[in-house]
């Protein structure tokens, strides 16, 4: 047998599948909690956990995959290291009077003489002198490089000299921007190929480190990882773009969905303990974004998965308001009934609170204070004062109030360092109140109990009504994201709380009175397909409301681990011929540079004879055996004003597909 392992390290937990590659069938699935201080640990637990009750062992596995929020993650949080962007080519007085600089995620931007027009032709040659100086003044301290030339998709000249050059004199990573999209905007590939650099480091630490994992346990087969658009790459292939494993995540709970579940079309809602992702998977293969991803506020060229991302899942912040009115994230909390499996102190202080509730809601009852990521920089005295008392564990946010005078000044400052990932929040969630109605048993029962007491002695209502509310909460703002994704696939933005007709329709439809002087229905005309842990609980709530169906699969709660060893491995590159001035002859533009023809059709079949071996080489490269390419031409013509048509270009496509291929541990 064949076997595969599927890997998912999420924000809350790292799940491990194993599937027999032949037939697709799962054969064991297990999770683990995500360690972000160390995705290794969360890793290494869960496939450990995965092959203890299984007779199979890890000489068995012929292929990895993993699916990661990594590079999302990075990008999201601000972590970028030192990576000079070189423009060659860019007119600077432009990037500065419209601010374009602004949208560079890098401080150290160096504008090169060089570059070339839209047709190809270089307009000055390349300064070769003052790039070798900047590059020799950055050795020691970049990285990796970043090069982006202006029309260097159509004509990628100067950047590859511009690659062979930082090479040679540095022996450091180099992305160069013709390498990962051949669409126009010179910004925004200046942006992406910025991204790739500073996703480098991290994305390679990453690898080795599950590498050395694998072999740990006894696994030599190949690692593949997860893009954006669902399809597999080689992880030494990822390392080199990390900047296509952008929403591998949701990219991976998309074909883990359409594996799981046998649909070819419906909305995949992926309720995680940090976020609900909501794509829409058409005809086999989830929805793309062709504008390209947008994350961390950085909008890239990179074709992902289509996803609405909504701050809601297990570990959801839940809170009541100064008027008591129940609210639920977008915060992510440590839940209570983990923190207390893992510090009993905790139970005996909420058992503590739940004897005599504060009526005051902004005291932070039921809410506590736990130790974050380790400081890199120099903390000032207050910060380093609380973090040293965290870490003899965990302090109840109401004792610490209570004990100090300045309790809103604090209050502050914690919120302060949970920005910085230092402290983190634990609180009433989701997950607590599954736990009090009996839905899910993972860890400490009587803590979650106490701390709804105390939340619903607040709200003025029993505790196992107030753990229902909670649920219907959660149910109610999944399915307003749902409807919220469908119409932004219609091309239509909601603004549920700034246009009231609108708001008004959808809470009479999801709401459901029947008394309502206007009764509204709303439906869906494909399934909702459910996946993550605790989706029973939620999810039959949300199809009800939009009276449609719900399909809820077979290991549904390791969806993401099934989609990292369930996709295919694909890739893409678009070429462009365009006529030239003189009206006869036409230019291709190939990724070596260009070439001219007299006529169309020497074109086309020139690029068949190069691209086609090219994209196949793409493919093996990624990992591909057994590789299928194609060809799709598409030919711009316009109407003149004599009634003739007149020649715009043509655009070909080509495409490599296949599937990974397998290796036995040869251990």
């Amino acid at each position: 047998m064949n076997l595969a392992l599927g890997i998912d390290t999420g924000g809350t937990y790292t799940d491990a599948v194993l599937v027999d590659h032949d037939t697709g069938a799962v054969l064991a699935g297990a999770k683990a909690l995500t360690t972000r201080r160390d995705l290794a640990i969360g890793i290494r637990g869960a496939i450990a956990a995965v092959f203890a009750d299984s007779p199979w062992s890890a000489a068995d596995v012929t292929l990895v995959g993993l699916s990661t929020t990594l590079a999302t993650n990075t990008l999201a949080e601000g972590q970028r290291g030192a990576v000079p962007l070189f423009l060659i080519g860019y007119d600077r007085s432009l990037m500065q009077a419209y601010n374009f600089e602004a949208a560079l995620p890098t401080a150290d931007v160096v504008y090169i003489r060089g570059g070339h027009d839209e047709q190809g032709n270089a307009v000055a040659p390349l300064d070769e002198e003052a790039l070798t100086a900047a590059i020799l003044a950055r050795r020691d301290t970049a990285e990796a490089f970043a090069v982006s030339g202006y029309f260097a998709v159509r004509n990628p000249a100067h950047e590859l000299r511009a690659r062979e050059l930082i090479q040679v004199l540095t022996g450091r990573p180099v992305t160069c921007g013709h390498e990962l999209t051949s669409k126009l905007n010179a910004v925004r590939r200046a942006t992406t190929v910025a991204l790739n650099a500073h996703l480098i480091a991290p994305l390679t630490e990453l690898i080795g480190s599950v590498q050395r994992t694998l072999a740990e346990q006894g696994i030599a087969a190949p690692l593949m990882v997860v893009r954006g658009d669902g399809s597999l790459v080689r992880a030494e292939w990822a390392v080199q773009r990390p900047v296509e494993t952008i929403l591998s995540g949701p990219a991976a709970s998309v074909v883990g969905a359409w594996h799981l579940a046998g649909r070819r079309d419906g909305w995949v809602v992926d309720v995680g303990g940090t976020t609900t992702d909501i794509g829409a998977l058409r005809d086999g293969w989830p929805i793309l974004n062709d504008e390209g991803a947008t994350v961390g506020g950085w909008r890239t060229m990179v074709e992902a998965v289509d996803v609405h991302t909504a701050g809601l899942g297990g570990d959801s912040h839940v809170r009541l308001d100064a008027e008591g009115r129940l609210l639920i994230g977008p915060r992510r909390a440590v839940p209570l009934c983990l923190l207390a499996s893992e510090h009993p102190a905790v139970a005996d202080e909420l058992r503590r609170q739940a004897t005599d509730p504060p009526r005051r809601r902004d005291l932070g009852a039921a809410e506590f204070i736990t130790l974050g990521r380790p400081a890199n920089g120099k903390l000032d005295d207050a910060d380093a004062a609380l973090l040293a008392d965290l870490a003899r564990g965990p302090q109840a946010l109401l004792q610490i109030t209570e004990q100090k005078r300045v309790g809103s000044l604090l209050r502050r400052q914690i919120e302060a360092l949970e920005t910085r990932g230092l402290v983190r929040r634990a609180a009433f969630t989701p997950t607590d109140a599954l736990h009090v109605l009996g839905r899910f048993n993972r860890w400490d029962v009587g803590a979650a109990r106490s701390a709804a007491a105390v939340l619903a002695a607040q709200a003025g209502v029993a505790v196992e009504a107030f753990c229902e509310q909670v649920v219907a909460g959660v149910a109610r703002r999944a399915a307003t994201e749902l409807v919220s994704k469908v119409c932004e696939d219609a091309g239509v933005q909601p603004d549920w709380e700034g246009q009231p007709l609108a708001g008004l329709l959808l809470r009479q439809a999801l709401d459901g009175r029947g008394d309502a002087a206007l009764q509204c229905t709303l439906g869906l005309p494909w399934p909702v397909i459910a996946i993550g842990a605790p989706v029973a609980a939620y999810l039959p709530q949300v199809a009800a409301r939009l009276h449609t169906e719900l399909v809820i699969p077979p290991h549904a709660e390791v969806a993401n681990a099934v989609g990292a060893v369930a996709g295919g491995i694909i890739q893409r590159r678009q070429v462009l011929i365009s006529p030239l001035g003189d009206g006869h002859r036409v230019r291709l533009h190939l990724p070596d540079g260009v070439h001219d023809f007299e006529q169309i059709e020497a074109a086309v079949a020139h690029a068949q004879a190069v691209m086609l071996p090219w994209i196949a080489a793409q493919a093996t490269e990624a990992g591909a055996g057994q590789v299928v390419t194609q060809m799709t031409r598409h030919d711009r013509i316009a109407p003149d004003a004599l009634g003739g048509e007149v020649y715009l270009g043509t655009e070909l496509t080509f495409v490599a597909t296949g599937r990974p291929r397998v290796a036995r541990s040869a251990l």
